[in-house]
């Protein structure tokens, strides 16, 4: 049996990774994510999001620069399991 929570798209941003260069903002076509307004540890407004409407397109990650600093979770991965 599948967990809903699993199977709902969402991006995971690790704040520290992120350097605020807005890329993964401008990319998303739903416009779910934003930058924080708050610092990280190495001073930078990090990426964050608003908690809904992921469609799991994955083009916050391709457009992230910084290799550890986003994930998408539950991305596309329902369309090889109809």
């Amino acid at each position: 049996m599948s967990d809903p929570e699993k199977d709902i798209p969402r991006p995971v941003i690790d704040e520290n990774e992120c350097k605020g260069c807005g890329r993964c903002v401008a990319a998303c076509p739903k416009k779910v994510l934003r930058l924080s307004g708050k610092l990280n540890r190495r001073g930078y407004d990090a990426a964050e999001y608003v908690g809904e409407g992921c469609i799991g397109c994955a083009a916050c990650f391709y457009n992230c620069p910084e290799p550890y600093a986003i994930e998408v979770h539950g991305a596309r991965e329902k369309e090889g399991k109809e």
